[in-house]
């Protein structure tokens, strides 16, 4: 089996299209994909706050990733240092799925972020990821609820 590396700023065209063709309900259109690539690739130099391990595939391509984005939360017991992460992607390519590359991905990021001293791992599990994720330590938290707001336009409609 091929073993994930770190991800570096080159790799954000790929990470972004690993994302948008295998992870979100409609793939992003050009634009989308360009002001993704181009906001990885600095989030992925070093300072920025995204983290990546990537499996290649031939011709330049990558066969899986699984990205993180560290954010920083007030510390406490559980969170010492007050670094958290949120499992941004973790997607593989039809034709190099069911080969552990996806779970070699997100076990050498989770270790990764471990090293910085991240205590706090949060996610996003499909139904059918979940139990890639269940097997990594990851559980269910019912507390855990979500939104998206989008600020009014000046006519009122929102986007």
């Amino acid at each position: 089996m091929a073993q994930p590396r770190l991800a570096t700023p080159a790799d954000a065209a790929e990470i972004s299209r690993l994302r948008s063709e295998n992870i979100l309900s409609e793939p992003l259109d050009t634009l989308w994909l360009a002001q993704c690539t181009d906001q990885l690739t600095v989030r992925l130099a070093p300072g920025g706050d995204a983290r990546a391990y990537v499996v290649e595939a031939v011709e330049g391509r990558l066969a899986s990733c699984a990205l993180g984005l560290v954010h920083a939360v007030l510390p406490a017991p559980k969170y010492p240092k007050g670094l958290a992460v949120r499992i941004h992607a973790v997607a593989t390519d039809p034709e190099y799925r069911r080969r552990g590359y996806a779970k070699a991905a997100l076990a050498a990021l989770l270790d990764h972020l471990e090293a910085e001293g991240v205590t706090l791992y949060e996610l996003y599990a499909s139904e059918g990821s979940a139990p890639l994720y269940a097997g990594l330590g990851f559980a269910s938290d019912r507390a855990l609820m979500r939104m998206t707001r989008f600020p009014a336009l000046s006519d009122g409609r929102t986007p």
